[in-house]
Protein backbone atom coordinates (compact mmCIF):
# COMPACT_ATOMS: atom_id res chain seq x y z
CA UNK A 1 0.00 0.00 0.00
CA UNK A 2 1.64 3.52 -0.60
CA UNK A 3 0.03 6.68 0.43
CA UNK A 4 -0.94 9.60 -2.09
CA UNK A 5 0.73 12.21 -0.48
CA UNK A 6 -1.21 15.43 -1.73
CA UNK A 7 1.34 17.57 0.28
CA UNK A 8 4.49 16.16 -1.29
CA UNK A 9 2.63 16.39 -4.87
CA UNK A 10 1.52 19.77 -4.27
CA UNK A 11 4.68 21.16 -3.36
CA UNK A 12 6.06 19.92 -6.80
CA UNK A 13 3.27 21.48 -8.67
CA UNK A 14 3.81 24.60 -6.54
CA UNK A 15 7.43 25.02 -7.33
CA UNK A 16 6.51 24.63 -11.25
CA UNK A 17 4.13 27.37 -10.93
CA UNK A 18 6.47 29.81 -8.76
CA UNK A 19 9.19 28.77 -11.35
CA UNK A 20 6.45 29.95 -14.25
CA UNK A 21 5.84 33.29 -12.27
CA UNK A 22 9.36 34.43 -12.11
CA UNK A 23 9.54 33.79 -15.89
CA UNK A 24 6.04 35.59 -16.37
CA UNK A 25 8.20 39.12 -14.52
CA UNK A 26 10.99 38.59 -16.81
CA UNK A 27 9.42 38.93 -19.38
CA UNK A 28 7.48 42.42 -18.27
CA UNK A 29 4.33 40.58 -17.23
CA UNK A 30 2.44 41.26 -13.86
CA UNK A 31 2.03 38.05 -11.64
CA UNK A 32 -1.16 36.57 -11.63
CA UNK A 33 -3.38 37.95 -9.10
CA UNK A 34 -6.49 36.00 -7.28
CA UNK A 35 -8.95 37.56 -5.17
CA UNK A 36 -11.16 35.69 -3.02
CA UNK A 37 -14.50 36.50 -1.78
CA UNK A 38 -15.99 35.30 1.88
CA UNK A 39 -18.44 35.91 3.71
CA UNK A 40 -19.69 35.35 7.14
CA UNK A 41 -17.64 33.14 9.75
CA UNK A 42 -17.57 29.88 8.81
CA UNK A 43 -14.78 28.17 10.86
CA UNK A 44 -13.70 25.24 7.80
CA UNK A 45 -14.58 28.52 5.22
CA UNK A 46 -11.94 30.68 6.88
CA UNK A 47 -9.19 27.91 7.19
CA UNK A 48 -9.81 26.93 3.03
CA UNK A 49 -9.15 30.76 2.00
CA UNK A 50 -6.30 31.14 4.47
CA UNK A 51 -4.73 28.59 3.12
CA UNK A 52 -5.39 29.74 -0.72
CA UNK A 53 -3.78 32.85 0.74
CA UNK A 54 -0.69 31.29 1.77
CA UNK A 55 -0.09 29.31 -1.34
CA UNK A 56 -0.99 32.46 -3.50
CA UNK A 57 2.10 34.30 -1.00
CA UNK A 58 4.42 30.87 -1.78
CA UNK A 59 4.50 31.05 -5.42
CA UNK A 60 4.54 34.66 -6.25
CA UNK A 61 1.04 35.58 -6.94
CA UNK A 62 -0.65 38.87 -5.91
CA UNK A 63 -4.35 37.96 -3.78
CA UNK A 64 -6.97 39.85 -2.42
CA UNK A 65 -9.10 38.67 0.15
CA UNK A 66 -12.81 40.44 0.04
CA UNK A 67 -14.76 39.98 3.60
CA UNK A 68 -18.64 40.42 4.32
CA UNK A 69 -20.70 39.84 7.23
CA UNK A 70 -23.32 36.50 6.76
CA UNK A 71 -25.85 39.34 6.43
CA UNK A 72 -24.72 40.77 3.28
CA UNK A 73 -27.79 41.17 1.07
CA UNK A 74 -27.44 39.37 -2.73
CA UNK A 75 -27.52 42.57 -4.36
CA UNK A 76 -24.50 43.95 -3.07
CA UNK A 77 -22.50 40.43 -3.17
CA UNK A 78 -23.51 40.85 -7.33
CA UNK A 79 -22.77 44.51 -7.19
CA UNK A 80 -18.85 43.01 -6.11
CA UNK A 81 -18.97 40.18 -8.42
CA UNK A 82 -20.00 42.45 -11.45
CA UNK A 83 -16.75 45.49 -10.30
CA UNK A 84 -14.84 41.98 -9.80
CA UNK A 85 -15.57 40.97 -13.74
CA UNK A 86 -14.89 44.35 -15.01
CA UNK A 87 -11.62 45.01 -12.57
CA UNK A 88 -8.39 44.03 -15.35
CA UNK A 89 -5.74 43.69 -12.51
CA UNK A 90 -7.69 40.79 -10.96
CA UNK A 91 -7.18 37.41 -12.93
CA UNK A 92 -9.33 35.15 -11.33
CA UNK A 93 -11.63 34.81 -8.08
CA UNK A 94 -13.66 32.54 -6.31
CA UNK A 95 -16.52 33.22 -4.28
CA UNK A 96 -16.55 30.85 -1.04
CA UNK A 97 -19.10 28.63 -0.77
CA UNK A 98 -21.22 27.77 0.89
CA UNK A 99 -23.46 31.00 0.74
CA UNK A 100 -26.03 32.37 3.39
CA UNK A 101 -29.26 30.93 2.73
CA UNK A 102 -30.75 34.19 1.32
CA UNK A 103 -28.70 34.33 -1.26
CA UNK A 104 -29.09 32.05 -4.10
CA UNK A 105 -25.83 29.92 -5.15
CA UNK A 106 -27.15 30.13 -8.67
CA UNK A 107 -27.36 33.53 -9.40
CA UNK A 108 -23.96 34.17 -8.18
CA UNK A 109 -22.09 31.51 -9.79
CA UNK A 110 -23.81 32.86 -13.28
CA UNK A 111 -22.62 36.44 -12.32
CA UNK A 112 -19.08 35.21 -12.61
CA UNK A 113 -17.15 35.96 -15.49
CA UNK A 114 -16.32 32.69 -16.83
CA UNK A 115 -13.14 34.05 -17.72
CA UNK A 116 -11.95 34.66 -14.41
CA UNK A 117 -14.42 31.57 -12.94
CA UNK A 118 -10.80 29.88 -11.90
CA UNK A 119 -13.27 27.72 -9.30
CA UNK A 120 -14.91 26.49 -12.66
CA UNK A 121 -18.21 26.73 -11.30
CA UNK A 122 -20.01 28.96 -14.15
CA UNK A 123 -22.09 26.14 -16.41
CA UNK A 124 -20.71 27.93 -19.66
CA UNK A 125 -17.06 25.98 -17.91
CA UNK A 126 -18.71 22.68 -17.03
CA UNK A 127 -20.15 22.98 -20.46
CA UNK A 128 -17.03 23.06 -22.44
CA UNK A 129 -15.70 20.68 -19.82
CA UNK A 130 -18.30 17.99 -20.59
CA UNK A 131 -17.61 18.63 -24.61
CA UNK A 132 -13.63 18.45 -23.78
CA UNK A 133 -13.02 22.21 -24.72
CA UNK A 134 -10.62 24.28 -23.28
CA UNK A 135 -11.85 25.32 -19.98
CA UNK A 136 -11.18 25.86 -15.95
CA UNK A 137 -11.94 22.77 -14.38
CA UNK A 138 -13.45 22.35 -10.92
CA UNK A 139 -10.99 22.70 -9.07
CA UNK A 140 -11.21 19.33 -6.81
CA UNK A 141 -11.62 16.90 -9.51
CA UNK A 142 -8.72 18.83 -11.50
CA UNK A 143 -6.99 18.35 -8.52
CA UNK A 144 -7.98 14.73 -8.40
CA UNK A 145 -6.31 14.17 -11.66
CA UNK A 146 -2.86 16.17 -11.14
CA UNK A 147 -2.16 13.96 -8.15
CA UNK A 148 -2.90 10.92 -10.26
CA UNK A 149 -0.49 12.21 -12.70
CA UNK A 150 1.80 12.75 -10.59
CA UNK A 151 2.08 9.08 -9.30
CA UNK A 152 1.28 7.61 -12.84
CA UNK A 153 -1.56 5.76 -11.60
CA UNK A 154 -2.56 3.76 -14.69
CA UNK A 155 -6.56 4.17 -15.63
CA UNK A 156 -6.51 3.41 -19.07
CA UNK A 157 -9.97 0.37 -19.07
CA UNK A 158 -10.12 0.29 -15.65
CA UNK A 159 -13.13 0.15 -13.64
CA UNK A 160 -14.00 3.75 -11.37
CA UNK A 161 -17.25 4.22 -9.49
CA UNK A 162 -17.72 7.80 -8.06
CA UNK A 163 -20.01 7.71 -5.04
CA UNK A 164 -21.27 11.29 -5.35
CA UNK A 165 -22.98 13.39 -7.58
CA UNK A 166 -22.64 17.24 -6.35
CA UNK A 167 -21.78 19.41 -9.19
CA UNK A 168 -18.56 20.56 -7.94
CA UNK A 169 -16.57 17.17 -6.99
CA UNK A 170 -19.22 13.73 -7.99
CA UNK A 171 -20.15 14.58 -11.57
CA UNK A 172 -17.33 16.54 -12.93
CA UNK A 173 -14.47 13.87 -11.94
CA UNK A 174 -17.35 10.87 -12.99
CA UNK A 175 -17.05 12.77 -16.97
CA UNK A 176 -13.18 13.72 -16.69
CA UNK A 177 -12.30 9.54 -15.96
CA UNK A 178 -14.33 8.48 -18.42
CA UNK A 179 -13.03 10.71 -21.25
CA UNK A 180 -10.13 10.27 -23.78
CA UNK A 181 -6.96 11.37 -21.58
CA UNK A 182 -4.54 10.63 -19.37
CA UNK A 183 -6.28 10.23 -16.64
CA UNK A 184 -9.22 8.84 -18.12
CA UNK A 185 -10.20 5.78 -20.44
CA UNK A 186 -12.37 4.16 -17.72
CA UNK A 187 -15.42 3.01 -17.48
CA UNK A 188 -17.17 4.69 -15.06
CA UNK A 189 -20.01 4.07 -12.60
CA UNK A 190 -21.32 7.36 -10.84
CA UNK A 191 -23.22 5.77 -7.22
CA UNK A 192 -25.28 8.07 -5.07
CA UNK A 193 -27.93 8.04 -1.81
CA UNK A 194 -30.59 6.62 -4.08
CA UNK A 195 -27.78 3.74 -5.50
CA UNK A 196 -29.15 -0.08 -4.79
CA UNK A 197 -26.56 -3.00 -4.03
CA UNK A 198 -23.76 -0.33 -3.03
CA UNK A 199 -21.05 -2.35 -2.18
CA UNK A 200 -21.99 -4.99 -4.83
CA UNK A 201 -20.58 -2.18 -7.31
CA UNK A 202 -17.98 -0.94 -5.39
CA UNK A 203 -16.61 -4.41 -4.85
CA UNK A 204 -15.57 -4.09 -8.80
CA UNK A 205 -14.24 -0.57 -8.23
CA UNK A 206 -10.58 -0.90 -9.41
CA UNK A 207 -10.14 3.34 -8.71
CA UNK A 208 -12.54 4.05 -5.65
CA UNK A 209 -13.46 7.77 -5.25
CA UNK A 210 -15.24 9.20 -2.36
CA UNK A 211 -17.08 12.50 -2.20
CA UNK A 212 -20.34 11.60 -0.08
CA UNK A 213 -19.59 13.82 3.39
CA UNK A 214 -20.09 10.76 5.28
CA UNK A 215 -17.25 10.07 7.79
CA UNK A 216 -15.61 6.67 7.22
CA UNK A 217 -18.40 5.28 5.11
CA UNK A 218 -16.74 3.01 3.49
CA UNK A 219 -15.27 -0.18 4.93
CA UNK A 220 -12.88 -2.59 4.40
CA UNK A 221 -15.80 -5.12 3.08
CA UNK A 222 -16.43 -3.17 0.54
CA UNK A 223 -13.15 -3.03 -1.51
CA UNK A 224 -11.39 -5.65 -3.26
CA UNK A 225 -7.88 -6.05 -3.02
CA UNK A 226 -5.62 -3.68 -5.47
CA UNK A 227 -7.92 -0.71 -5.57
CA UNK A 228 -6.95 2.79 -5.37
CA UNK A 229 -9.12 4.85 -3.28
CA UNK A 230 -9.25 8.54 -3.90
CA UNK A 231 -11.22 9.95 -0.14
CA UNK A 232 -12.35 13.31 -0.83
CA UNK A 233 -14.45 13.31 2.65
CA UNK A 234 -13.45 15.63 4.84
CA UNK A 235 -15.50 15.99 8.11
CA UNK A 236 -15.09 17.73 11.39
CA UNK A 237 -16.24 14.81 14.11
CA UNK A 238 -16.57 16.28 17.82
CA UNK A 239 -13.20 14.56 19.82
CA UNK A 240 -13.03 16.02 23.56
CA UNK A 241 -9.20 13.93 23.49
CA UNK A 242 -7.98 17.08 20.77
CA UNK A 243 -7.43 20.25 22.07
CA UNK A 244 -9.36 21.53 19.03
CA UNK A 245 -12.10 19.34 19.97
CA UNK A 246 -12.59 17.57 17.05
CA UNK A 247 -10.74 15.90 14.52
CA UNK A 248 -10.62 15.59 10.39
CA UNK A 249 -12.62 12.37 9.39
CA UNK A 250 -12.54 10.74 5.73
CA UNK A 251 -15.41 9.32 4.04
CA UNK A 252 -12.88 5.87 4.00
CA UNK A 253 -12.48 3.76 7.27
CA UNK A 254 -8.71 3.96 6.94
CA UNK A 255 -7.74 1.62 9.14
CA UNK A 256 -9.79 -0.93 7.30
CA UNK A 257 -9.68 -0.20 3.73
CA UNK A 258 -5.82 1.12 3.29
CA UNK A 259 -4.73 -2.76 3.97
CA UNK A 260 -6.38 -3.50 0.99
CA UNK A 261 -5.17 -0.89 -1.15
CA UNK A 262 -2.60 -0.37 -4.15
CA UNK A 263 -2.94 3.45 -2.99
CA UNK A 264 -4.49 5.47 -1.10
CA UNK A 265 -5.17 9.40 -0.35
CA UNK A 266 -5.14 10.34 3.57
CA UNK A 267 -7.06 12.75 5.08
CA UNK A 268 -6.05 15.05 5.70
CA UNK A 269 -3.03 15.87 3.28
CA UNK A 270 -4.23 13.95 0.44
CA UNK A 271 -7.24 15.68 -1.56
CA UNK A 272 -7.05 19.20 0.10
CA UNK A 273 -3.55 20.12 -0.71
CA UNK A 274 -4.34 19.43 -4.58
CA UNK A 275 -7.36 21.43 -4.80
CA UNK A 276 -5.42 24.60 -3.68
CA UNK A 277 -2.43 23.34 -6.67
CA UNK A 278 -5.69 23.67 -9.00
CA UNK A 279 -7.03 26.47 -8.31
CA UNK A 280 -3.59 27.90 -9.14
CA UNK A 281 -3.05 26.61 -12.02
CA UNK A 282 -6.63 27.94 -13.46
CA UNK A 283 -5.25 31.23 -12.03
CA UNK A 284 -1.89 31.09 -14.07
CA UNK A 285 -3.61 29.96 -16.96
CA UNK A 286 -6.32 32.90 -16.37
CA UNK A 287 -3.46 35.32 -16.19
CA UNK A 288 -1.65 33.89 -19.58
CA UNK A 289 -5.22 33.94 -21.25
CA UNK A 290 -4.73 30.30 -22.10
CA UNK A 291 -8.43 29.20 -21.87
CA UNK A 292 -10.42 32.46 -23.49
Amino acid sequence: MEILDGKKAALFYKNKIAAEVIKMKEKGMKAPHLAAILIGNNGASETYVAAKVKACEEVGFHSSLIRFQDTVTEKELLDKIHEINNNEDIDGYIVQLPLPNHIAENKVINAINPKKDVDGFHPENTGRMVKNLPCYIAATPFGILKLMQYYNLESTGKHCVVLGRSNIVGSPISILMARDGNPGNCTVTLCHSKTQNLKEITLQADILIVALGKPEFITGNMVKEGVVVIDVGLTRVVNESKKSGFELKGDVLFEEVSSKCSFITPVPGGVGPMTIVALLENTLKAARKEIY
